[in-house]
């Protein structure tokens, strides 16, 4: 028996699974503290977002909330394979391993290094290996040696949040805001690298596309998933169609979501990412 846990930032919702937790990250918009997923749709979120003159503060789940899992875990006479939110990001890790501390080899927990729908696809690594019938150390093994092949590029639709969480000056977020200046980004080493920026949607999408390219395309056997921030998924439909030579013939349904608060917060509404397994 395995249970795999993990935290809201995978932008895991609407949960099927006995054998799958989400902890959820805690957001808070002014004197109000929010569960991501819980008591905060990632609409709800959005909505909270537009309406608010400063940005939400996230925070790391708590270590009472993974030992509280744990718990359960071990009661059953199951182990856990924890997948966090990058260290490099996140207390999330350091608060999975605490708690993890005295349950021995009943809890591994792993570093995703990444977020959002990377963290994702390396969720439902774990579950694909799980209903595989692999062995627990060797779901482990194979996930800790395959995540660094995960690759996530998203496309930014405003320079604005990142202003407003000191990111960058007012001066750049202008000029980038009257060139019509689109940043692409990405997780690497579990950190936000910045790749280039784009003039306009339509280069920004080519600049997605050649990144998949430079690293020899996607590894269709292993998860794929597509994501938006705000309340609309119209830009990432429109990509989609746009690019559909990435996909097309290699799948017959592409897994889409929408990208909660914990990374919302960041970037922003109409942002579009993929995440996937590198080929290479």
């Amino acid at each position: 028996m395995i249970q795999i846990i993990t935290d809201s930032a995978s932008d895991v919702v609407d949960v099927q699974r006995e054998d799958l937790t989400v902890l959820p990250i805690h957001i808070t918009f002014g004197q109000e503290e929010f569960e991501d997923g819980v008591n905060l749709t990632h609409e709800m979120f959005y909505e909270k977002l537009i309406e608010s003159d400063e940005l939400p503060v996230t925070s790391q789940v708590p270590p009472y909330d993974f030992e509280e899992a744990y718990r359960k875990v071990k009661e059953k006479g199951a182990r856990a394979i924890v997948i966090t939110l990058s260290s490099k990001l996140s207390g999330t890790w350091q608060s999975a391993s605490i708690a993890a501390e005295k349950y021995g080899d009943t809890v591994r927990v792993i570093d995703s290094e990444n977020a959002s729908i990377g963290q994702r696809a390396l969720v439902e690594y774990a579950l694909r290996l799980k209903d595989e019938g692999l062995p627990y150390e060797e779901i482990v093994d194979r996930l800790e040696a395959d995540k660094a092949r995960i690759r996530l590029v998203a496309l930014l639709d405003t320079l604005e949040y990142l202003k407003r969480g000191g990111r960058i000056s007012k001066t750049a977020a202008m000029a980038g805001s009257l060139l019509s200046i689109k940043p692409v980004i990405a997780i690497q080493r579990g950190e936000v690298a910045v790749l280039g920026k784009a003039r306009g949607s339509k280069q920004g999408n080519n600049l997605l596309a050649e990144q998949i390219r430079q690293v020899g395309g996607i590894d269709f056997a292993k998860p794929f998933v597509l994501g938006y921030t705000g309340m609309s998924d119209a830009v990432l439909q429109k990509y989609i169609v746009d690019n559909e030579a990435l996909w097309k013939g290699d799948v017959e349904t592409l897994d889409t979501t929408s990208v909660g608060g914990t990374i919302g917060t960041h970037i922003g509404p109409g942002a579009i990412g993929v995440a996937f397994f590198s080929a290479n």
